[in-house]
């Protein structure tokens, strides 16, 4: 009996140390950080070689797979070293010298050097490469290709491994803020060469993180660069950029832990997600614009009067009041009220139909018209609903007579046709990338982009004079004099109806930290981790 006793008691203490144990292992796991994070958007990317594109969806996550020369602070507007450590201006402002990182390798494992930065320059200033208005944003920063008379960089030299000397025909005032813009991150030359046209498909860069495979309209999926010059990052294994184009099945997902982060949050669920214990919301300073653009050289938008006439027909406020949630401001210049060169003067549309009417009788359309109304598939931080919104605009388009009806395709389709000039007005918008009104003003209205990033096709000569005197003026206060004359201009010429200056709002799980909001829309991961 005392044998069987023995027995039973062993076998009851060794059940309980295996129940332990048991307990112990897992809540050993559930202590252990998380390492993969899924980034939830409204649409998939365009391209992943960041100097073809102009859309923000790209630009998510090509800025955590290269890196630019120098790049701002994680929440200012400042310039900070990246891949370049030190730099040094000419007293003529005519040349930028610039010393390298050291020992930094690109994800195939080959050298990041002075060569490398040379000859990402000349592809992007290549005048083949311009027939084909395959570098719209390098044209738009720099003034055009080699060759051109308005081009900015004279020359770029490697004067020895460490170090790239940048010689420009004329001073740039925004040179350096330009080169923080992903569209100017350095890629690998031996990837370029090994993928030809296919390295929007194969990107590689020195980044934090590594492309690993790409499921088109699903998810990007990244990999951490072991061997990333930041020491100590990135904290995450791997980041999925999922599209999920519907916003509430993204916050679905969000709320189901399908997801753990999520941008286009719609102004009416920041309320709730704030009251969750369970998640948190991060709140980007704005500095953008949400606009209908008029394509002038369609139909009645031809005429300057038909283009005020429908500025007069836009109840901004309202819009705000429905679909923003007080979580915007209604826009009168194109750039926004954070960016030098701000007009405050300029008058703005009123909202009044019947000076609408009275203009488009003096247009000679007293019966009004038919057109179309574009609008975005996708949630975008200027405007997380643009089908709401063009419904709006077309409900008081219709009391001046105007008849529009609304259209959409899919994301990367909507932007080609856009800019292809096939819309009589669309929905858009812009997040000023380098902190400069040269950044909006000239890629977006500027006659030398018409047919990229000049999507209303507005052209005017006096526009195009202030904005080239603005780009290489240096004194502030004479650029903030042109920017205001060029607004005046812009506001008179009436090529798009400015809609909203917004502030975005994106959602995550509340033990997440590292991640910042940054004004120009950056999703950059090097910092973020789960606590």
């Amino acid at each position: 009996m005392l044998n069987k006793l023995s027995l039973f008691l062993s076998s009851i203490l060794l059940i309980g140390l295996v129940a332990c144990s048991s307990d112990n292992t897992t809540s050993g796991a559930s202590t252990t950080p998380q390492d993969s994070l899924v980034y939830g958007r409204g649409g998939d990317s365009v391209s992943l070689d960041p100097a073809t594109v102009t859309d923000g969806e790209s630009f998510k996550v090509t800025e955590n797979i290269y890196d630019t020369l120098v790049k701002f602070g994680d929440m200012d507007t400042k310039i900070h070293p990246s891949l370049a450590t030190d730099w040094k201006i000419s007293n003529d402002g005519l040349t930028y010298t610039f010393t390298l990182q050291e020992g930094v390798k690109f994800h195939d494992g080959s050298s990041f050097n002075a060569d490398a930065v040379v000859y990402n320059f000349k592809r992007w200033m290549d005048p083949e490469e311009s027939e084909k208005g395959k570098f719209a944003m390098y044209r738009a920063m720099f003034g055009g290709y080699k060759g051109d008379e308005s081009h900015i960089i004279k020359e770029v030299k490697a004067i020895d491994e460490n170090t790239v000397q940048f010689t420009l025909n004329r001073p740039q005032a925004p040179f350096l803020k330009n080169l923080t813009m992903t569209s100017f991150a350095i890629a690998s030359p031996k990837a370029l060469e090994k993928y030809g046209e296919k390295f929007n498909e194969n990107p590689v860069g020195t980044g934090p993180f590594i492309f690993e495979k790409w499921q088109r309209n699903d998810k990007i999926v990244l990999k951490k660069n072991d061997d990333y010059w930041m020491d100590g990052y990135p904290k995450l294994k791997t980041v999925i950029f999922k599209a999920i184009p519907e916003g509430s099945a993204r916050l679905n997902a969000l709320k189901a832990g399908e997801i753990d982060m999520m941008d286009g949050v719609s102004p009416s669920d920041v309320s709730g997600i704030e009251k969750s214990s369970d998640l948190k919301t991060f709140t980007r300073p704005s500095m953008n614009i949400g606009y209908l653009g008029l394509n002038v050289t369609r139909g009645p938008l031809k005429n300057k009067d038909v283009r005020k006439a429908l500025n007069h027909a836009v109840d901004k406020q309202a819009i705000i009041d429905a679909f923003y949630e007080g979580q915007a401001k209604p826009a009168k210049n194109p750039i926004p009220p954070t960016i030098q060169g701000y007009n405050e003067e300029i008058e703005a549309y009123s909202f009044d139909l019947e000076k609408a009417k009275s203009l488009l009788e003096k247009a000679g359309y007293p019966d009004g018209f038919d057109m179309e109304i574009w609008a975005m598939p996708v949630s975008r931080p200027y405007m997380p609903n643009a089908q709401k919104v063009a419904e709006a605009i077309q409900s008081t388009f219709k009391k001046i007579g105007v008849n529009a009806s609304i259209k959409s395709y899919e994301w990367a389709t909507y932007i080609e046709k856009v800019i292809g000039g096939e819309a009589d007005s669309f929905l858009l918008g812009w997040t000023v990338q380098n902190g400069d009104a040269d950044n909006l003003l000239y890629t977006l209205l500027d006659k030398t982009n018409v047919g990229s990033s000049n999507s209303a096709r507005y052209e005017s000569e006096e526009f195009h004079q202030l904005l080239t005197e603005a780009k290489t003026t240096v004194d502030p206060e004479k650029r903030n004099e042109l920017y205001h004359k060029a607004l005046e201009t812009f506001h008179e010429d009436a090529p798009w109806i400015p809609l909203v200056h917004s502030t975005p709002v994106v959602a995550g799980k509340k033990n997440i930290k590292g991640f910042n909001p940054h004004p120009n829309s950056s999703v950059l991961m090097t910092k973020v981790e789960f606590k």
